[in-house]
C-alpha cells in the first residue's frame, strides 16, 4: 500500500499572460513541495485562462508553460500536472493537453479527449484519443481534463487499474453545483480518490469560483476549497482506503456483466 501527499493549487490565472501568471505560481508550487506536497495539482490551462484565442496561446510541445512543469518536477523533486495548448506540428488543430511532468525529468501527456462544443472548443482544438495512467509513487493516477469529467465511461474504463483521478479544469461559476456534484459521483462510480483543481478569478468575460474538492474512494470530501480565494488544498491519497472501500463494498465487479439480450419478436 502506498500513501501520497497532494496539493491541489486553487489559483487566479492573468488573462492570456502566461510570464505573469508563471511568475506567480513558480512560488506557490515551492511552497507546496517545502511543505511536503508529492504531487502538486495546477488547472486547465494553467498558464493563460481558457481562452478561445489559440493563435495568442498556443506553444509547441518544449514551450514555456511545459518547461514550467519539467524545471519545477525536477528541481522540487516532485510531479507537476496541468494543462496547456499545445501544436505538435503533425495535427491541423492545437490540442488541450495535460502535462504531468515528474522529478525523474520523465513527461507524461493526455490530450483532452471531450471538447466543449457549448463553447466552441471543437472548432479550435483536436480532440485526444488515448487515457493516461501513471504510477506515482504507488499510487496509479489517472488524469482527465475538464470537460471529460461528464463522461463517466472514461472513467470507468480505467477504474481497476486507478487509485486516484486527477481532474484539471477551468469550470465556469454559473455551473460549480455540477462540478462539485460529478466530482463527487466519479469518486463514489469508481471507488477511488478524485484530485478536482479549478481556477479562481475571471477571465474571457467568465467567473470562476474554484471548488476544487478532493473526495475520498467512499465519496467523502476531504479537502474543499469552496469560498477561499487562492488556496493549496492538502491531503494524503491512501491506496489502502480504495482496497478497503473496494472490499467491503465490491461493486466494480458488476459492472463487467453483459446486458442480457431482447429475446426476437417472432
Amino acid at each position: 500500500m502506498a500513501r501520497l501527499a497532494v496539493a491541489v493549487v486553487q489559483h487566479d490565472i492573468a488573462w492570456e499572460n502566461r510570464a505573469a501568471t508563471l511568475a506567480a505560481l513558480g512560488p506557490v508550487v515551492a511552497g507546496a513541495a517545502r511543505d511536503g506536497a508529492r504531487l502538486v495539482v495546477l488547472s486547465e490551462m494553467f498558464s493563460v485562462g481558457f481562452s478561445a484565442d489559440t493563435a495568442a496561446i498556443v506553444e509547441g510541445p518544449e514551450g514555456p508553460s511545459t518547461t514550467f512543469l519539467v524545471d519545477h518536477a525536477a528541481s522540487l523533486g516532485v510531479w507537476v500536472v496541468g494543462s496547456v495548448c499545445i501544436a505538435d506540428g503533425e495535427a491541423e488543430l492545437p490540442r488541450n493537453v495535460a502535462v504531468l511532468a515528474g522529478p525523474d525529468g520523465s513527461v507524461h501527456r493526455y490530450p483532452k479527449r471531450h471538447l466543449f462544443s457549448y463553447a466552441g472548443e471543437d472548432q479550435r482544438i483536436g480532440p485526444g484519443f488515448q487515457t493516461l495512467t501513471v504510477d506515482i509513487d504507488g499510487v496509479r493516477t489517472s488524469v482527465f481534463v475538464c470537460y471529460d469529467l461528464r463522461f463517466a465511461d472514461d472513467f470507468w474504463q480505467l477504474a481497476e487499474a486507478t487509485d486516484a483521478y486527477v481532474v484539471v479544469a477551468n469550470w465556469p461559476a454559473a455551473r460549480t453545483s455540477h462540478w462539485r456534484a460529478l466530482l463527487v459521483a466519479r469518486a463514489i462510480e469508481n471507488q477511488a480518490w478524485v484530485l478536482g483543481a479549478n481556477r479562481v478569478g475571471a477571465g474571457g468575460n467568465i467567473d470562476y469560483e474554484g471548488d476544487s474538492l478532493v473526495v475520498d474512494p467512499l465519496g467523502e470530501v476531504v479537502a474543499d476549497g469552496h469560498g477561499l480565494g487562492e488556496a493549496v488544498l492538502t491531503a494524503t491519497v491512501d491506496t489502502a482506503r480504495v482496497a478497503e472501500v473496494r472490499a467491503r463494498y465490491p461493486f466494480l465487479a458488476d459492472r463487467v456483466v453483459p446486458v442480457p439480450s431482447m429475446p426476437d419478436d417472432d
